[in-house]
Order: structure tokens, then C-alpha cells, then sequence
């Protein structure tokens, strides 16, 4: 089912985006919110969710062990709403981690993956599904509906998100480009596509709690580790390290922006 699903939800919202009566930028991003609202209510991420609750709770690696004693921040084993307040300080690794970084430390200290075999394949590629992927999923799964919450109340934290909002503005490259260039003031946008403001509390809230995403493109689910590491691409910046206090630092100060929205990921991308 899947295989079909993904050419004509494509094909039916791009035939709406591009509808030669429909000229206003308004009507064409309005025509986008129905057709990804109509996708959302058969989100395949639901399929991601699935197999990230049984990885959760599998025996894996050479101990033998299953994540559910991980401390996602709530204590062990607790995923409700857990992802709704990450990135946080963690006191067994004396770091600020976001929830894929925080995986990584459960799957190398429960499980006894070394850490190159924690990262295999952490976003998928063409005949390679990622189990971060979908753990990350089932996860943000478990905060829908949930209030972001994030509270800087450790030194670290604030450090990380002071780092954050020093890399949101930074720019440089061949461009002279940065995130702020494309998500620091209203009305920008990529072709069709409106770019969030996410210096403004609005936009911030809604672009955020959208992610883990399924990219209908891609036909995968992708994560904010995925999607800040593409936009890093985009500006021509150096490949940053999976998982690395860049991405982590980024995420805090994005999640801190967006304090108060509603969690909805998974959500439906194009």
C-alpha cells in the first residue's frame, strides 16, 4: 500500500499546488494546508511509529537488553511526553542532549553497541530503513498533544542555547548564508514553499512540533537531526558529525523558541 500511496498524494497535491486558476501565493498555500491535513489523517509515519515501539522494546545488541530502562529525561523508560521536553541536561553524561544523541547513550551503555554501530544507518538510504528513524518516531509519537516545555533551569543548558541562537545567526560560506537568512523575517520563501519565521513565537511553534516528519518526496520519516543537517548542506556549511553539540545546541534553541506549541509530529512533509 505504501508504494502507491506516495506517487498519487504527491501527484494529487502538487496537480492542486500548480492549478492554473489558482494565482494568489494565499489560495496556493491554503490548497498545501488542506492537501497536508488530508495526508495526516493516513500518516504513513504511523508505519515508522510501529517498528520504533518494537525496537523500544526488543532485546538488542550484544548484552541482550531492550531500551526500556532508558532515561529519556522523565526517568527510565518513561516516552510520554518525554520528547516534548528534550533537548536537556543529563547528569550521567554531563552533557545537553536532544533525543537522538540521548539514544545513542542508551544503545552503547544498555545495549553495548559500540557507538560507529549505534550510528549505522541513523538517517535510512535506498534499501537501508533506519532504526533511529523510527525509534525517534514512536517517541515524538508519545508527546502529541503535549505542551514544548523547555526550561534552561542547569548552567548547561543555558550555555547550549546561548550557542544555539549564536549559530542561528551565523553566517558564512561561499553565500554568506545562515539560518537566519532563510527563517529571520516574515515572507520568504523556496518556490512555493512560505518559510517559517522562527524568530517569531507563532511560526516557531508550528514549524517545530511538526518534526520527526514523513517526507513524501523521500517517502521516508526524517528527524529534526535530518533536516538541520540538510539545511546545513544547503548553505554550504562543512558536514557537521551526527548527533554533535552543533545540532544539539541548534535543536534547544529552536525548541526553547517554540515553549508553549502543541506536539503534532509526526507530521506530513513535502
Amino acid at each position: 500500500m505504501l508504494s502507491r500511496w506516495v506517487p498519487v498524494s504527491l501527484a494529487a497535491l502538487l496537480a492542486t499546488v500548480y492549478s492554473p486558476g489558482m494565482a494568489q501565493t494565499g489560495d496556493q498555500q491554503d490548497a498545501i494546508a488542506q492537501n497536508r491535513q488530508q495526508l495526516e489523517e493516513d500518516n504513513p509515519a504511523e508505519l515508522w511509529e510501529a517498528r520504533g515501539e518494537n525496537l523500544w522494546s526488543a532485546k538488542r545488541g550484544p548484552k541482550q537488553t531492550a531500551l526500556t530502562t532508558c532515561d529519556l529525561g522523565l526517568g527510565p523508560g518513561v516516552v510520554k511526553g518525554a520528547y516534548a521536553r528534550l533537548p536537556r541536561y543529563f547528569a550521567d553524561t554531563g552533557k545537553v542532549q536532544d533525543l537522538e544523541s540521548r539514544l545513542l547513550t542508551c544503545m552503547t551503555v544498555l545495549q553495548g553497541f559500540t557507538r560507529e554501530q549505534a550510528e549505522q544507518d541513523h538517517f535510512a538510504s535506498s534499501g537501508h530503513a533506519s532504526a533511529m528513524e523510527a525509534l525517534v518516531a514512536y517517541i515524538a509519537s508519545q508527546s502529541k498533544g503535549m505542551k514544548v516545555d523547555i526550561a534552561l533551569n542547569h548552567p548547561k543548558e543555558q550555555e547550549a542555547y546561548r550557542l544555539g541562537e549564536q549559530i542561528f545567526y551565523y553566517r558564512a560560506g561561499p553565500h554568506d548564508f545562515g539560518c537566519v537568512s532563510c527563517h529571520g523575517a516574515d515572507n520568504k520563501r523556496i518556490r512555493l514553499q512560505v518559510l517559517p519565521n522562527l524568530t517569531k513565537t507563532g511560526d516557531a511553534q508550528r514549524a517545530y512540533t511538526s518534526w520527526p516528519a514523513y517526507r513524501i518526496a523521500q517517502g521516508e520519516v526524517r528527524t529534526m537531526q535530518n533536516r538541520l543537517w540538510d539545511c546545513f548542506r544547503q548553505q554550504r556549511f562543512p558536514a557537521v558529525t551526527y548527533a554533535s553539540d552543533t545540532i544539539t545546541a541548534l535543536t534547544l534553541f529552536l525548541a526553547k523558541n517554540a515553549n508553549g506549541g502543541v506536539m503534532t509530529a509526526p507530521g506530513v512533509k513535502l
